[in-house]
C-alpha cells in the first residue's frame, strides 16, 4: 500500500530481485518512481479497492506510513483479517537485512546523498552491496539493488515514524552494525514534540550498535555530540574541527564544484576535488567514505580508494541543474527544511557568482506545512533575491492558527527590499516565473531559480525548465 512512495517502491523492486511476485496500489503517482515500477515486473493499481485485493490473495501486506485509519483497503483487512500485514520497516528487516553487515544513514539532512556516495564507493572498490535509497542516483543503477548477500548492504535510517499502528522510528528496525549520524536538527513536528523528542529515538537507535562496530558522528553538531557518552561501541567524530577523528580542511568552493582535503587521525588521506558544491555535501562524502571503509577495513578506513569521487554526478533532485539557457539556469532540490534551503541557497551563489537568486519554496511536507518553523523559512530563503511561495499543500486541512502564513512571509521580504510573493495557485507562480525570465533575458540578467520541493510542485519545476530551454 502506497508503492510509489521513494522507500516503498524501492522495496517493491527489491522484492522483485528475490523472486517475489509485488503488486500494489497509490494515488497521485508522479515520477521518478512511477517510471521505475512501470519499468519493472511489479503491477501497479492506481487508487485502492478492497475487492480486488481480496481476489489477488496476498501472501503479505506491506503498508506504508502514509496510510492510516480510515483507508478503504486497510480498514477491510482490519475488520477481515484476511491477510497479515507488516510495516515496511519490519518487512525490510525480516526480508533483506538480516544477516547482512548493516551500514544505516541517519539524521536531518543528507542521509540521501550519504548513503549513495557510500553505496557508490563500496561499489567503486568491488564489494558488490546491497542499497536502498530514498532517491533516483545519477551514478548507480537505480534507488536499490539487493547486491551479493554476503556483502554490506546500506539504507537511509529515518526517523520518522514505521506506520500507524508502530510508532517506532524507521532506523529502529534495522539493527545497524555502522552508524551514521549526520546532523540533528527538530522536524517532524507532526510526530515529534521538540528537539529533545527526537534525540530520545536516537539514542534508541544508537543502543542496538554492537561493541564491534561503528556509530560515525557529526562532531561539528552539538546536537548530534549530545548523545554522548556511548560507551558500548566505538565512536568516531566527523567534521571541521581541529578534534574530530576525521577532518575537513581547507574547503573551497567554485562554479566548477569544490575541493577539500580530508586528514584521518592527523594524517593526509586524501585531496578531493569534485564537481559536487556545498560544504554540507563534503560532510556527506567524508562520512560515507569513513563508513565504507570502516566496511572493508575496520582497522584501516584509508585503504579505500577514493578515486572514483570525481566522476561522482549525485542524486536526481538534489541540486539538481535542469537547464541553463541564455544567463538562466534552473535547478531542482529536495530541500523543505530551513536549513537545507539555506545551505543550497549558499552554496548557488558560489556556483553561480554575479546571478541573481530566485528562490521557489512549495510548503509541502508536515512540518513545512504548519507555522513551527515559519520563523526559520523566512531567515533561510531570506538569502535568494527574489522569493516566490507556492500554495501551501492540503492547507485546507489545517487551520488558519497552524498553517504556514505565507502572506506574512512575503510582507516581511518586500519590506526588506526583494521581489516576493505569496501564490494561491502554483499556475500563476509558474506564470511569473516565465515573465521574469523573458524579460532577464532582455535585459541580459542572469539568474538562477532553484526550486525546492519534496513533491511535484504541480508539475510546473519540469514546465519551467522546457520553458528556459526554448529561450
Amino acid at each position: 500500500m502506497g508503492i510509489c512512495g521513494t522507500a516503498m517502491g524501492n522495496a517493491a523492486l527489491l522484492a522483485r530481485a528475490m523472486g517475489h511476485e509485488v503488486f500494489g496500489a497509490d494515488t497521485g503517482m508522479y515520477p521518478p518512481m512511477s517510471e521505475q515500477l512501470a519499468a519493472s515486473d511489479a503491477t501497479v493499481y492506481e487508487g485502492y479497492d478492497p475487492k480486488r485485493l481480496e481476489k489477488l490473495k496476498p501472501d503479505l501486506v506491506v503498508v506504508g506510513n502514509v496510510i492510516g485509519r480510515g483507508h478503504v483497503e486497510m480498514e477491510w483487512l482490519l475488520e477481515t483479517h484476511r491477510f497479515p500485514f507488516i510495516s515496511l520497516p519490519a518487512f525490510l528487516h525480516d526480508f533483506i537485512l538480516t544477516g547482512r553487515k548493516k551500514i544505516v544513514v541517519s539524521g536531518t539532512h543528507g542521509k540521501t546523498t550519504t548513503t549513495t556516495l557510500t553505496s557508490y564507493l563500496l561499489r567503486a572498490n568491488e564489494e558488490y552491496c546491497g542499497w536502498l535509497i530514498g532517491g533516483v542516483p545519477h551514478d548507480l543503477p537505480g534507488g536499490s539493488q539487493l547486491g551479493d548477500l554476503h556483502a554490506a548492504f546500506v539504507i537511509e535510517g529515518d526517523e520518522y515514524d514505521s506506520a500507524f499502528f508502530d510508532k517506532r522510528s524507521k532506523f529502529i528496525h534495522y539493527w545497524p552494525d555502522i552508524l551514521v549520524i549526520n546532523n540533528m536538527e527538530f522536524d517532524h513536528a507532526d510526530i515529534f514534540r521538540d528537539l529533545e523528542d527526537i534525540k530520545r529515538t536516537f539514542r534508541h537507535v544508537t543502543r542496538l550498535v554492537p561493541a564491534n562496530g561503528f556509530i560515525l558522528m557529526n562532531g561539528d553538531d552539538d546536537n548530534v555530540l549530545s548523545l554522548l557518552p556511548m560507551g558500548w561501541t566505538q565512536i568516531l567524530r566527523v567534521g571541521m574541527r581541529e578534534e574530530n577523528d576525521l577532518r575537513i580542511a581547507g574547503f573551497q568552493e567554485t562554479p566548477e564544484g569544490s575541493r577539500f582535503s580530508l586528514i584521518w587521525k592527523g594524517k593526509l588521506w586524501r585531496e578531493v576535488k569534485w564537481r559536487i558544491g556545498g560544504l554540507y555535501n563534503a560532510r556527506n562524502l567524508a562520512m560515507a567514505a569513513l563508513a565504507a571503509g570502516l566496511a572493508l577495513h575496520p582497522s584501516d578506513p584509508t585503504r579505500l580508494n577514493l578515486d572514483a569521487v570525481a566522476s561522482f554526478k549525485g542524486v536526481r533532485r538534489r541540486q539538481e541543474l535542469l537547464a541553463d539557457e541564455n544567463g538562466q539556469v534552473v535547478v531542482e532540490d529536495f530541500g523543505h527544511h530551513p536549513t537545507a534551503i539555506r545551505d543550497t541557497i549558499l552554496s548557488m551563489k558560489n556556483r553561480f557568482p554575479g546571478y541573481l537568486i530566485t528562490a521557489c519554496f512549495e510548503p509541502r511536507s508536515n512540518t513545512a506545512r504548519t507555522n513551527v518553523l515559519q520563523n526559520d523559512f523566512t531567515q533561510a530563503l531570506s538569502l535568494a533575491d527574489t522569493i516566490y511561495l507556492g500554495h501551501v499543500h492540503r492547507a485546507d486541512k489545517l487551520s488558519s492558527e497552524q498553517r504556514l502564513d505565507t502572506e506574512t512571509m512575503a510582507a516581511i521580504w518586500k519590506k526588506e527590499g526583494r521581489q516576493a510573493m505569496a501564490f494561491s495557485d502554483n499556475k500563476a507562480l509558474l506564470a511569473q516565473l516565465q515573465a521574469d525570465a523573458a524579460k532577464h533575458v532582455t535585459d541580459g540578467i542572469k539568474c538562477v531559480t532553484v526550486f525546492f520541493s519534496n513533491g511535484s510542485f504541480d508539475g510546473i519545476i519540469a514546465a519551467f525548465a522546457d520553458h528556459v530551454k526554448s529561450l
